[in-house]
């Protein structure tokens, strides 16, 4: 499970912005992660706790946003989800299509108190 140290890399730079901002308490943390991505949400949420325990974000929501896992179909132009129609264009079939979105793991917002 590489969340947790994606989790310790996350908190790190949060707590650099805070300081450098002179933030000094942060209610909710919002982080984007694409369905395509190799980061599992269920496992930074898991971790979440852990990593966040004697920091300045250890009283801090954690809320994950997924990005839909897009393409764009090359023969027919149709954008579509590529998990929900299994890697195929559901308008003509074909598996010829570039990636729009779904690969994204950042940081979206960090809401301040």
């Amino acid at each position: 499970m590489h969340e947790l140290g994606i989790m310790f890399n996350v908190i790190r730079t949060v707590e650099t912005f805070a300081q450098q901002n002179g933030v000094e308490k942060i209610d909710t943390l919002v982080l984007l992660v694409g369905e395509l991505s190799p980061v599992v949400p269920h496992y930074l949420e898991a971790c979440y706790p852990a990593a966040v325990d004697g920091t300045l974000l250890q009283e801090t929501k954690l809320r994950i946003e997924i990005m839909p896992g897009n393409a764009l179909c090359k023969p027919c132009n149709l954008v579509f989800n590529l998990l929900e129609n299994h890697k195929l264009c559901p308008q003509c079939c074909k598996a010829e299509w570039e990636i729009l979105s779904g690969q994204e793991f950042m940081i979206k917002e960090i809401l301040a108190c």
